[in-house]
């Protein structure tokens, strides 16, 4: 019998964007962009370089653990007592890109910031759409 109640959960989104990798990477990790659909940042795309994530309600202490060009970005968002990793995965398909979201590190005790997770990341990706939708 498995007993959820200890299981680390993660939220993932995951869509197929009718956009090249390499216009999704400079949405991912441009700051000015960043800031456009997700938060005010500080961000590079260099191992280790620890940046911050910044709203009204608060912000978010990060620390980019991977870089890969145009396929793989992960960093970590810790936030009100949740550590997380985020994980974005762009993988090319014969239309754009597919473009996955995994956000992994929810304690069962975090249910208010998971459902919350669920819901923001929801939210950001609307926002980073219509970045994406914009002419270079």
């Amino acid at each position: 019998m498995n007993d959820t109640s200890t299981e680390i959960r993660s939220v993932v989104v995951e869509r197929e964007v009718a956009f090249p990798p390499e216009k999704i990477w400079r949405a991912l990790t441009q700051p000015h962009l960043i800031e456009e659909w997700l938060m005010k940042n500080d961000f590079k795309p260099s191992v280790d370089h620890r940046f911050k994530l910044s709203a009204e309600w608060g912000s978010v202490d990060c620390r980019v653990l991977e870089v890969e060009p145009n396929k793989t970005l992960s960093y970590t968002w810790d936030a009100y007592g949740l550590e997380s990793v985020v994980v974005w995965t762009l993988t090319p398909t014969g239309t754009g890109t597919r473009l996955r979201m995994e956000q992994s590190g929810f304690r069962p005790d975090q249910q208010q910031a998971y459902v919350g997770a669920q819901y923001g990341w929801q939210k950001f990706f609307a926002n980073l759409d219509q970045v994406l939708a914009r002419p270079d």
